[in-house]
């Protein structure tokens, strides 16, 4: 065979084979927008109505899981010792989340809800009873108060201490789980009650938050768009929140949790904001996953989350005033929300700088247990597990 005619023999091979790659990538292209047209034509004609009944009454049940640390060594504790931690729990409860007063917008292309949450106590995915467990936690209306009198003098601080311990009220307090999460009736926060009536006097983590929502959403309903199917347009009246220190994390982005676009993909990354948490936060694929025979994607929060913004600058933003930063794994949501200091973490400071971990006796963050995460059917979004 002469040079020529080899010359001409593999021109016609890689020709052939950028043929072949061309209409396969005009092939694959085609085949693409034929979906995305076909999903949205279903979106908005055919199952409009199925995906709108989804979206109002989401069918998949939702189980909230509570676990409490019980302090097991106070004594030691408040002498100056580390603090010892025994888990108690789970204390499961059913969370039904129906949207209310549902209102079209703008010609079908946004819609206004609330969203308000009710919780069911569930005794058989329960470790035991919440009426009647006891446990010892840190007495946070007692925080708040101390928390409160920082700016004042040091001969006001040492008689208000002086007077909470003549009527017993100490750093740490025993009630039952009940009374912690749903709300009792707080002797101090009573006598603040009586010369301050604004304040509450009841105390409890999930006090009035059983039968009550988070605030007045506006939604995308992807008439437009279905990449924005979900997504938030103002909650509350804003489009942006005014409580951190940049404009980047006053964002409100992506959806409440409870739908996603569908034809989602492995390289994007999913925002929810989360109202508890005063902020938004994104999740990226973590790996391909069967849930009951269906085929999913894992979305799980990466470690850049709650990142010290020594090694990711952008969260500094969440450091409020700007400059006041906490260490990896933990954010200070005080900002938005009166009374005690709160910071919040992943279970056990997963993720968390080990000096966190380190301060308290019998914590064991592990990936297994403490990951949060959400397994999503890809093609319609179907949220099938969330893990918290």
């Amino acid at each position: 065979m002469t040079r020529r005619s080899c010359a001409i023999y593999a021109t016609g091979i890689v020709c052939a084979h950028l043929l072949i790659v061309g209409i396969a990538l005009v092939v694959a292209q085609v085949f693409q927008t034929m979906i995305h047209s076909r999903l949205k034509k279903e979106i908005t004609l055919t199952e409009k109505s199925q995906v709108f009944e989804g979206w109002k009454n989401p069918p998949p049940p939702v189980y909230m899981e509570y676990y409490f640390f019980n302090v097991t060594n106070p004594e030691e504790f408040l002498a100056g010792g580390k603090a010892a931690v025994q888990q108690i729990g789970p204390y499961t409860y059913r969370e039904y989340r129906p949207r209310e007063n549902i209102t079209f917008l703008e010609n079908g292309t946004k819609v206004y809800a609330l969203n308000p949450k009710t919780f069911v106590f569930v005794p058989e995915k329960s470790a035991g009873n919440p009426e009647v467990d006891i446990v010892r936690t840190v007495n946070i209306p007692f925080v708040a108060v101390m928390n409160e009198l920082n700016s004042y003098s040091f001969f006001l601080r040492t008689l208000v201490s002086m007077y909470m311990n003549s009527i017993g009220i100490e750093l740490f307090m025993n009630r039952t789980v009940h009374e912690v999460l749903w709300g009792f009736k707080d002797p101090l926060l009573t006598k603040i009650h009586s010369m301050k009536p604004e304040v509450d006097e009841y105390f409890g983590l999930m006090w009035k938050k059983n039968g009550t929502h988070e605030g007045e959403f506006v939604f995308h309903t992807g008439e437009e768009n279905y990449l924005d199917y979900g997504k938030i347009d103002t909650w509350n009246g804003l489009r942006e929140m005014s409580w951190w220190s940049s404009n980047q994390s006053n964002m409100i982005n992506g959806t409440d949790g409870a739908v996603f676009h569908p034809l989602i993909n492995r390289n994007e990354l999913l925002y929810i904001f989360a109202a508890d948490l005063c902020r938004s936060i994104h999740l990226a694929y973590v790996k391909d996953v069967e849930v009951k025979g269906i085929q999913a994607f894992r979305f799980a929060p990466p470690s850049d989350v709650l990142m010290s913004p020594k090694d990711n600058p952008t969260n500094a933003g969440f450091c409020v005033p700007a400059g006041d930063c906490l260490g990896t794994g933990v954010l200070k949501v005080s900002v938005c929300r009166e009374g005690a200091p709160i910071v919040v973490s992943f279970p056990h400071f997963y993720q968390a700088d080990p000096k966190y971990i380190n301060a308290v006796d019998g914590l064991n963050p592990n990936k297994e247990e403490h990951e949060t995460y959400l397994d999503l059917q890809p093609v319609r979004a179907r949220r099938f597990v969330q893990t918290l």
